[in-house]
């Protein structure tokens, strides 16, 4: 039986048993940079297919390319809060393959002289414990281009009648973060393998050197899983699941790798050092090609690109610009908030903490932060299968809803509808408030009309008032806010109610 063919999965107390698993993650990173890596090509997300390209990004004859010094500059920043030592002197390499969404047939990356090297990452578990991830280097290139299998079943080349090709992304600047293998993880190497994305992520938008926009491709996982028996001293032979595009799926893909390659051991097979590609649908895993060594790809220093080489004074320049890293502000907002570590820990797994914090510091008391994007947006993002990260509303936007809120200009119940609108795309808060007539009726003499009006359409419910059973108010309440289609006080139309029944 082979990994190829092998469907059957052990049991994962079984796997942990005989197994120990080593992980090694590559996470490549998207830099926010207005153009690309070595041309002056835009690299807007969502632009019109091939209207981003140039000679350079699309290898013609007689181009040049030339370094991206902002790419240069974030590469060294993420180095720098990695923990990593910066290389005083590298060079750029040819690392040379043939993919049709690849135009020059090799890539403009860096082999044995990357930008950073020998680092580390605590990252925090579930439990609240911490996990050092050593990092090996962090080395900078270009993106590939985009390829769309059109009229297959899966969106995959397999079974498509043909493929189209968009150069929009080829060129892109691209820091690829590798960890050196990670062992004693044991039964939490598929938690830890997420908390390390999540960890780098959140450090990467702190930042502010990606968008880190997993569902746009920003950032992306391939994950490395092998294992050797309990007395062995060489690893195994590892697969990568390619490209994983959710912090959730990188959990589940390697848990699922962990199982099916020990299915594979415990059959008498081998595991085949290849690609694999991970389907979302169902979380698995297939196939997908024979894994390349560095010899296959042939790497040589690329001629037309001068080294790299940061000065000492420069480095230091950068590393004043680290912010406040994101779990020492956690940290810190945890006792300013007095929140227990068990509403911390459901925060951060939430996605909400950064969010929050950005709504805070936008204006937003840290209350009212919490509970919408706690409740009513992590509703929102869980209808539309997103990360809460990737709704399309900023924390701005949230503060300023609350703000409206708070100065009842409207209440929650419309704050609701106000939000639904940004979502959908139709502009700031304030102004769709007034385009669309959400404003709160604060007319005192509509409203004591509208309660007058109510309690004279339910004389039966105003007598029980009258008697003392003020709990009846509420039916009142209801019918004035439904003949003010929600836009009115129901604190303010309450208390009328009761002065109107006394």
């Amino acid at each position: 039986m082979t990994a190829a063919t092998t469907t059957e999965l052990l049991d994962y107390d079984d796997v942990l048993a005989k197994y120990k698993p080593v992980l090694g993650l590559e996470v490549h990173v998207e830099l926010g940079t207005a153009t690309k890596m070595f041309c002056p090509c835009r690299t807007e997300f969502g632009a019109e297919p091939n209207t981003q390209v140039c000679p350079v990004c699309l290898g013609l004859p007689g181009s040049l390319p030339v370094v991206n010094e902002k790419a240069v500059e974030s590469a060294i920043r993420i180095g720098l809060a990695l923990n990593c030592s910066v290389t005083p002197w590298g060079r750029f390499a040819r690392k040379n393959y043939f993919y049709p969404d690849q135009p020059k047939n090799y890539q403009i990356s860096q082999y044995d002289e990357p930008i950073v090297h020998d680092g580390y990452l605590d990252v925090v578990l579930d439990d609240g414990s911490t996990f050092r991830v050593e990092i090996e280097r962090a080395h900078m290139e270009e993106d590939t281009g985009k390829s769309l299998h059109v009229g297959g079943a899966t969106g995959r080349i397999h079974g498509a009648s043909h493929s189209l090709l968009d150069y929009n992304r080829a060129g892109v600047p691209l820091v690829e973060i590798v960890t050196k293998p990670i062992e004693g993880a044991g039964e939490r190497a598929p938690e830890v393998a997420r908390a390390y994305v999540t960890a780098l992520r959140d450090l990467l938008r702190a930042l502010d050197v990606s968008d880190v926009r997993m569902d746009q491709g920003s950032v992306r996982c391939d994950a490395n899983v092998s294992l050797m028996l309990e007395d062995a001293t060489e690893f195994g032979t590892r697969t990568e699941t390619k490209n994983v595009n959710s912090l959730k799926s990188i959990e589940v893909a390697v848990r699922y790798e962990m199982r099916r390659q020990a299915a594979v051991l415990e059959s008498g097979g081998e595991v085949t050092l290849e690609t694999r590609h991970f389907q979302e649908a169902d979380g698995t895993t297939s196939a997908g090609r024979p894994k390349e060594s560095a010899e296959d790809y042939r790497y040589f220093p690329e001629p037309d690109l001068e080294p790299v080489a940061p000065s000492s004074e420069w480095v230091e320049e950068l590393r004043k610009t680290i912010p406040e890293l994101p779990w020492l502000v956690r940290k810190r907002i945890q006792q300013d908030w007095g929140l227990s570590d068990e509403v911390m820990r459901d925060l951060v797994n939430a996605g909400a903490i950064d969010l929050i914090i950005a709504t805070v510091d936008a204006g937003a008391p840290s209350e009212a932060a919490r509970s919408w994007w706690v409740a009513y947006l992590s509703e929102k993002a869980n209808e539309r299968a997103v990360e809460l990260d990737a709704l399309p509303i900023t924390p701005a936007q949230v503060a300023e809803v609350i703000a409206l809120v708070d100065a009842k200009t409207i209440n929650n119940k419309t704050a609701r509808q106000v939000i639904d609108f940004v979502l959908d795309g139709e502009g700031e808060p304030g102004a769709i408030v007034e385009a669309k007539g959400l404003g709160m009726v604060s007319d005192e003499g509509a409203l004591k009309t509208a309660v007058a009006e109510a309690l004279a359409a339910n004389p039966d419910i105003a007598d029980k008032i009258r008697s003392g059973k003020i709990q009846a108010a509420g039916k009142i309440v209801g019918d004035v806010m439904k003949a003010t289609r929600g836009q009115a006080d129901a604190a303010r139309v309450r208390e009328l109610v009761l002065e109107a029944c006394t």
